[in-house]
């Protein structure tokens, strides 16, 4: 007997195994059915609701999917060896209750059990996102995600510049561009998605030009309009968070009040000189209080709310503010961690520090308390323009 036969006959006695079927009644009845072979094996399909994990990354990742390690875990290979072999660096974990399909994908195929073909990405594809796949909280389930995501982004300038790299860089499928400005030479000092060569064309176009050249696998629409109470609707509509970088009040009332009645979390940000801020309205569940409005019921007067060309601002700071909202809108699009809902995040960058604030819901609110108007309204003409988004 060879040296890896006497092997798997010794794994064999300390390790069970189990046929297909019994695996199947095991899963439904909360065992965790882990497939460890390899990516370019599952392709042509895995059993439903198998945790795809390839035996090279199991002891670094299986904790993230099983934490208790009294949790029975089934091991399947293509044929049942090396699953046995995966079985024994469980167990070397501390997993107590770790057994081995036998016959692997092949006997549970030839049963006739429920077998799903996973979503693939093209070689290009996973060269391109390498670095989220090895992330376990992304992966390929999470890549997909994103590549199924739809983003609106309320303006092209400082912030949404950003904005937009990041978020077409990981691979949001879709992004619109809502931005009815042109590109001045004073707006290249912050806004990095344009280019002296783009001197005079619509923000949306510029921008889109600049998106498809980092990632030409999204979609970029491109919006060269400003939002109104008639037509932010049906711009806003079918996305799953929408990202406010605007420069002016009037629109960031309005945005919040489209989100509410859509049901999709915003994403807000502003900047002023040398600070910026930023939060989620909805978060997680789309229409969770607080909204916009309970943070500011009341837009300041305009001499209260000068624009970034009466008082400027830092080059760097929508780089900074920017890259942030991109992080939230990421959370929120593959459901991790804790959005910024009901916090308000304060950076000052002269300081180089940030702070928190709370905030409250207002049982009051105009917007989002119980019998709220669902009224649209332009506020262009009651206010002026708010810290800078551009």
């Amino acid at each position: 007997m060879s040296l890896k036969d006497r092997r798997l006959s010794d794994l064999r006695a300390r390790i069970p195994e189990i046929v297909a079927a019994e695996a199947l009644s095991l899963q439904a009845e909360g065992a965790l059915l882990v497939d460890v072979r390899e990516d370019e094996e599952t392709a042509a399909g895995t059993p439903a609701g198998a945790l795809r994990l390839p035996r090279g990354f199991l002891e670094l990742r299986i904790e993230e999917a099983a934490p208790d390690p009294a949790r029975p875990i089934l091991l399947m290979c293509a044929g049942g060896t090396r699953s046995l072999f995966a079985a024994e660096d469980l167990l070397r974990l501390g997993y107590g209750d770790v057994r081995s399909v036998a016959g692997g994908f092949s006997a549970w195929k030839a049963a006739g059990l429920p077998v799903e073909v996973p979503p693939r990405l093209d070689a290009a594809q996973r060269e391109r996102y390498r670095r989220h796949l090895t992330m376990p909280e992304v992966g390929e389930a999470g890549q997909h995600k994103l590549l199924r995501s739809r983003v609106a982004l309320i303006g092209a300038g400082g912030l949404g510049s950003p904005i937009a790299l990041y978020l077409a860089a990981a691979g949001v499928g879709r992004l619109t561009l809502i931005d009815d400005d042109r590109v001045e030479r004073s707006n290249l000092q912050r806004q990095i998605l344009h280019a002296e060569s783009r001197l005079g064309q619509r923000k949306v176009e510029s921008g889109r030009t600049a998106l498809l050249d980092l990632n030409p696998t999204i979609e970029v629409v491109a919006k060269e309009t400003r939002l109104e109470a008639a037509n932010v609707l049906d711009l806003l509509a079918g996305h799953d968070v929408v990202v406010d970088g605007s420069d002016n009040l009037p629109t960031r009332y309005l945005v919040n009040d489209a989100c509410l009645r859509l049901g999709v979390p915003n994403v807000y940000g502003a900047i002023f000189r040398f600070e910026g801020q930023v939060s989620v309205f909805g978060g997680a569940a789309p229409g969770v209080r607080p909204c916009y409005r309970c943070l500011f019921p009341e837009p300041p007067p305009a001499e209260y709310a000068p624009s970034c060309a009466e008082a400027g601002v830092l080059g760097v700071l929508p780089g900074v503010i920017g890259t942030i909202m991109a992080a939230e809108t990421i959370k929120l699009l593959l459901g991790l961690g804790e959005p910024m809902a009901g916090r308000l995040l304060l950076y000052d960058g002269l300081r180089g520090e940030f702070s928190e604030i709370a905030v409250p819901v207002d049982p009051h609110c105009p917007s989002c308390a119980a019998g709220a108007s669902s009224e649209l309204t332009d506020l262009a003409a009651v206010c002026g323009t708010a810290v800078c988004g551009a």
